[in-house]
C-alpha cells in the first residue's frame, strides 16, 4: 500500500511539473501594432495682472504596443544608416500635429527662424525595448510628452496622429487622438 501511494505521489508530482513547465507564450505579428490609450492635458497657471491665467502647454499621450519579434526601440549609439540623422528612420516614433481650422483639421506648417516652411516636428526616439531570453514578443505602454500650445497660432483645438517603426523598418498602424481643447 505504501509503495502504491509513493508511486501515485511521484506521478502526481511529475504531472504537476509538466503542467507548470509548459509555459505558453503570446504570439504577435512581427510588425508593430499600436493602440490609443489616453491623452492627459497638463495645465499651468501664470500671473495675468490681478488674476491667474490657465494655459495648456503640454500633454501626455499614452498608447499600447505589441511586437512579435521584439525589435522595438533604439539605443543612443544607433546613429548609423538607416538610423542616421536626416534619415526617415532616425526617429522611431512619428507624431503629426493638426489644428482645427475653420472646422477642418490640417497639419500645421510653421516657418522656422531661417524662413523655411516646415511642419512642427514632434518625432522622437524611444529606447531599446527588446527583452532578454529566447522569447522576444513584447507588449507595453509608451507615454510621450508633447507640446500642445502652438504660440504662432490662435486655434485652440488640436489632435495628433502617431505611428512607430521597429528596427527592421516595419511601420505600425497609425493611431489618432481625439480632439484636444487647449487653453490659450
Amino acid at each position: 500500500m505504501k509503495s502504491i501511494t509513493k508511486i501515485a505521489l511521484f506521478f502526481s508530482g511529475i504531472l504537476i511539473l509538466m503542467l507548470f513547465s509548459c509555459q505558453k507564450f503570446t504570439e504577435y505579428p512581427k510588425e508593430p501594432q499600436i493602440q490609443f490609450e489616453s491623452f492627459m492635458l497638463l495645465v499651468d497657471t501664470v500671473p495675468d495682472g490681478d488674476t491667474i491665467k490657465i494655459i495648456s502647454n503640454r500633454g501626455i499621450l499614452a498608447f499600447s504596443y505589441t511586437d512579435g519579434d521584439g525589435d522595438l526601440g533604439l539605443r543612443s549609439e544607433d546613429t548609423n544608416a538607416p538610423f542616421n540623422p536626416g534619415s526617415p528612420y532616425y526617429y522611431n516614433i512619428i507624431v503629426k500635429y493638426f489644428e482645427k481650422q475653420n472646422g477642418h483639421f490640417v497639419q500645421v506648417p510653421v516657418t522656422n527662424p531661417d524662413g523655411v516652411t516646415d511642419t512642427i516636428n514632434f518625432n522622437g526616439r524611444f529606447p531599446y525595448l527588446t527583452p532578454d531570453g529566447n522569447h522576444k514578443a513584447i507588449r507595453g505602454i509608451i507615454n510621450d510628452t508633447l507640446l500642445v500650445n502652438n504660440p504662432l497660432s490662435t486655434y485652440d483645438t488640436v489632435k495628433f496622429k502617431v505611428y512607430i517603426y521597429d528596427r527592421a523598418l516595419h511601420k505600425s498602424n497609425e493611431i489618432e487622438t481625439p480632439e484636444i481643447q487647449v487653453f490659450k
